[in-house]
């Protein structure tokens, strides 16, 4: 089932990626779950618990999804949004499922569709699997990265230009998971961004206390 889903979102993705207004609404109307998940998530204002994300990968120096899609899936969660920045969770959620652009770390709707973040959450492997379950993506994606800000196993808190940034993992070695949270502006609390597993959570906390910047895609 997993596997034919996939195909179908690279589908899906390939139409949304010739980057007009008309072909990304047909490719997202397309996937049932995922405009219902959106207008669910709208519906309750979840998307204000987010922080804000550039759609330009900091790796490879260019957007994970086109324009029109990016703009398309923002009016669907009703989010005035301004290419290339929008809500780290209409971006990371919902427009990493219909990204086809491979990154140093592979897709990145991996982390949705594999098994990795969820087992590091310590959750069943479709723990993520956007279309598992009667919580949307979203809801799920929230839920674990606001749980391991608040009670994380290692921990780091850094001022990036007057904002607070936040860092929590679930081991203190070894694989586990990642949250990260970024101020919105100087004096407020952080809010998630991303979530992903990693496989060096000391790695990970040695680069973050050596190079402090906003990561992850965050502005």
């Amino acid at each position: 089932m997993t596997e034919l889903v996939v195909h179908f979102l690279d589908a899906v993705s390939a139409r949304a990626g010739r980057d007009t207004p008309t072909d990304a609404a047909a490719a997202v109307g397309m996937i049932a779950w995922l405009t219902t998940s959106i207008a669910e998530d709208r519906a309750a204002a979840r998307f204000d618990s987010w922080g804000r994300s550039t759609v330009i990968d900091e790796n490879l120096g260019k957007p994970v999804i086109r324009r029109a899609l990016f703009e398309h899936l923002h009016e669907l969660a009703g989010i005035d949004a301004a290419w290339p920045i929008g809500n780290a969770g209409v971006l990371h959620c919902y427009g990493y499922l219909l990204s086809r652009v491979k990154t140093p770390h592979g897709l990145k709707r991996e982390r949705w569709l594999g098994a990795d973040l969820a087992r590091a959450y310590g959750r069943p492997d479709d723990g993520f699997v956007p279309w598992s379950g009667d919580r949307t993506l979203l809801t799920r994606a929230a839920d674990a990265a606001s749980a391991l800000l608040s009670a994380p196993a290692l921990s780091r808190t850094l001022s990036v230009d007057g904002r607070e940034t936040r860092l929590a993992l679930s081991a203190t070695t070894g694989p586990g998971a990642l949250a990260y949270a970024v101020a919105p502006q100087i004096g407020a609390e952080p809010l998630p961004v991303t979530t992903f597993p990693v496989a060096d959570v000391a790695a990970i906390v040695e680069d973050f206390d050596a190079q402090p910047r906003l990561r992850w895609n965050a502005v």
